[in-house]
Order: C-alpha cells, then sequence, then structure tokens
C-alpha cells in the first residue's frame, strides 16, 4: 500500500443482482490487504443468500436498522454504530427493518473479490 486518501464518489453508486446499491469507496491492486464498500439496502429490503469464499467481511452500521443473519446464529436485530463479524465462507443476508435507508460500509479482508462471492439463495442444503 501507498499513501492516498479515497474520497467517496455518490454518483458512483451501483445496484447489485443481491439487492443492494454499491460504492465502492476502496478496493484497488495497490491495497490487497482490505476493501471498504458502502452499501444501501432500501427499506423493507433484504439481501440474497450469499457467502465470500477466502474473505473474512465486517458490516458496520451507519444508518438504520436491519436484521442480520450470519451463520448458525440467531437473526440479529442491527443498528448504528452496531458491527457485523462474517468469517470466510459463512452464509450471510441482511434485512432493512426500518423506514428508512439501511446502510453500512462492508470491510472485507483480504479485499473484496468478485469472483470470492458465491449466491446461495436457491441451493438447497447451503443454508
Amino acid at each position: 500500500m501507498k499513501p492516498d486518501i479515497r474520497r467517496q464518489q455518490p454518483d458512483d453508486e451501483f445496484y447489485i443482482a443481491e439487492g443492494c446499491h454499491i460504492i465502492e469507496v476502496s478496493n484497488s491492486a495497490d491495497d490487497p490487504d482490505a476493501s471498504i464498500a458502502r452499501a444501501r439496502l432500501e427499506p423493507g429490503k433484504i439481501t440474497r443468500w450469499h457467502r465470500l469464499v477466502g474473505i473474512a467481511e465486517r458490516y458496520v452500521i451507519v444508518q438504520g436498522r436491519g436484521r442480520a443473519e450470519i451463520g448458525s446464529l440467531a437473526p440479529a436485530e442491527v443498528t448504528v454504530g452496531d458491527v457485523v463479524l462474517i468469517p470466510p465462507g459463512c452464509r450471510q443476508r441482511i434485512t432493512n427493518t426500518g423506514a428508512d435507508d439501511l446502510i453500512f460500509l462492508a470491510i472485507c479482508t483480504p479485499r473484496f473479490s468478485y469472483d470470492a462471492y458465491e449466491d446461495i439463495d436457491d441451493k438447497p442444503g447451503e443454508l
């Protein structure tokens, strides 16, 4: 990694099939040890069941409230300031249970790569 300042660009937000809107705040080969994305989930929406192979993920809730479902843990309500820890290969999804957008930072180590993403929403036996 080399010294740099990465600025969030709101106009760079895009929608992903998982069911939420993403801004890649920092995800580059110059910093392979970690990535940071801002995720936005609209009220009443839920992401698809998925997992990241070989990548640990942390959700830092910065706005709104939701329900996180991680691995074999019981579903848990989350709100501003909460951190959700997701080990590599662990199934996950999150629901926005509030009236406003649920916004969280998704911090991945090593950095997020689309080839590590596995959608398991429709796979029997994967939950």
